[in-house]
């Protein structure tokens, strides 16, 4: 886009970003909230010239070394082009999922990779589509079907809500909520009314993951009034403490009724280039699910399955991947220490700096721009005013820790020098 300047790594595509340029959001207005974060960013941005090089911490794009395996499985899989792929997945790769996630999980039965697995180009489609699924699975609700979702929130799960025709209720995510939906707070009436309900640990931005007591009311209160968990977790590998985050399969079994989960190897094989990932969990939604996506969703190549089976039944690069993030914290703990409310978060690569003290989330983002070359995203950019009026992410920015090591810590100190 013009007025965009990559860093040596580039400017690419995070799971939020929309295919939207600047001129076609200008020959199509639309109201602030329903656009892409990155087309507003840009639109912030386009006419400022930063006074140092550029290094973008707005996408959460992992810029760490794919894995080496990655070119010889493909090169031995070629020829698997030349065929359509089953829309579920083929065997090998459903059956490696269910073996990674069993074990990842500690899973006290063997998912069965025939009913309860289903592949997909990465979890975007997945995400959205599951919403409309979720409609037409669930039995008739009490008033207007409604979709939760917790506030901020990747961009798929308020598509998925608009495209299904369900009402979207933004749940705030604050400090003051654990960075979580307060699940004392969703009223029983909403609920009655509810498909499905959109879940992130580690969640995104904040870096937030809900323990086993949080996972397992939340599986509770779904059966009690029928709708389903869609439970995001393709933050799940990157944890900053030691301790892997809980996972929704294991607060749902042995039948994981009324729970999907959706993985990716975007950020946990930093491959978001190659766009695989899978459902998982209840079959009898799952089977409907796969009616929609026949219809509605291209299938996986099978050369691109081949190397998410690689990816899947070896961890030695996930841990790599996982210090080097940590690593990358480390720098933040030292460098940002208690600035701007940063408290190390439990998992995800983003920091999620408190502003309101430097102007706001877009005059600090400017300013990072036009002082520091930095190009971080504005909270509010990726949350809705709720019922109450209130952006639970106005007065924060969202910096991505995707670049390297010394890349980072030059950042970190920019943003230290230029916001004090």
């Amino acid at each position: 886009m013009v007025g965009m300047r990559p860093n040596a790594a580039g400017v690419s595509a995070d799971r939020n970003v929309e295919c939207m340029t600047a001129a076609t959001a200008a020959s199509a207005p639309m109201k602030a909230e329903g656009r892409s974060p990155f087309v507003r960013l840009h639109e912030l941005l386009a006419d400022i010239k930063p006074k140092l090089s550029a290094i973008n911490l707005s996408v959460g794009e992992p810029q760490h070394p794919i894995p080496s395996f990655v070119g010889p499985v493909l090169q031995a899989h070629l020829n698997d082009f030349g065929r359509y792929p089953a829309n579920k997945g083929t065997d090998g790769f459903r059956k490696e999922a269910a073996a990674w996630l069993t074990k990842r999980y500690q899973l006290a039965r063997p998912l069965d990779y025939e009913s309860e697995v289903i592949v997909l180009n990465g979890t975007r489609e997945g995400l959205f589509l599951g919403a409309m699924a979720a409609k037409r699975y669930v039995s008739e609700r009490a008033g207007k079907p409604a979709i939760l979702i917790p506030n901020p929130f990747y961009a798929a799960y308020s598509a998925g809500a608009a495209a299904a025709e369900c009402e979207p209720v933004y749940l705030p995510t604050t400090r003051q909520t654990g960075f979580l939906p307060d699940l004392d707070a969703i009223d029983e009436k909403l609920l009655a009314r509810t498909v499905a309900l959109y879940l992130a640990s580690p969640s995104n931005p904040q870096g937030a993951v809900a323990d086993e007591t949080y996972l397992t009311r939340l599986v509770k209160m779904a059966r009690r009034f029928g709708f389903m968990i869609f439970a995001d977790e393709c933050y799940c590998e990157i944890y900053l403490n030691g301790q892997a985050p809980h996972g929704m399969l294991q607060a749902s079994a042995p039948d994981f009724t009324n729970v999907v989960v959706f993985h990716s190897l975007s950020k946990r094989s930093n491959l978001p280039g190659l766009r695989v990932g899978f459902a998982a969990g209840d079959r009898g939604f799952l089977a409907r699910y796969i009616e929609l996506r026949n219809i509605a969703a291209p299938q996986v190549p099978v050369p691109s399955q081949e190397v998410a089976i690689a990816a899947y039944a070896d961890e030695a690069h996930v841990e790599k991947n996982r210090e080097l993030y940590v690593a990358k914290f480390d720098l933040a703990d030292q460098i940002i220490g208690n600035r701007y409310g940063y408290k190390r978060p439990a998992g995800g690569f983003f920091l999620w700096l408190d502003v309101s003290q430097h102007g706001g989330d877009e005059a600090a983002t400017v300013k990072l721009w036009r002082e520091g070359g930095l190009r971080v995203i504005p909270g509010h950019y990726l949350a809705r005013d709720g019922a109450d009026g209130l952006n639970p992410g106005d007065g924060y920015i969202r910096v991505a820790l995707v670049q390297d090591k010394d890349i980072t810590a030059e950042a970190l100190h920019r943003i230290v020098s230029v916001l004090g």
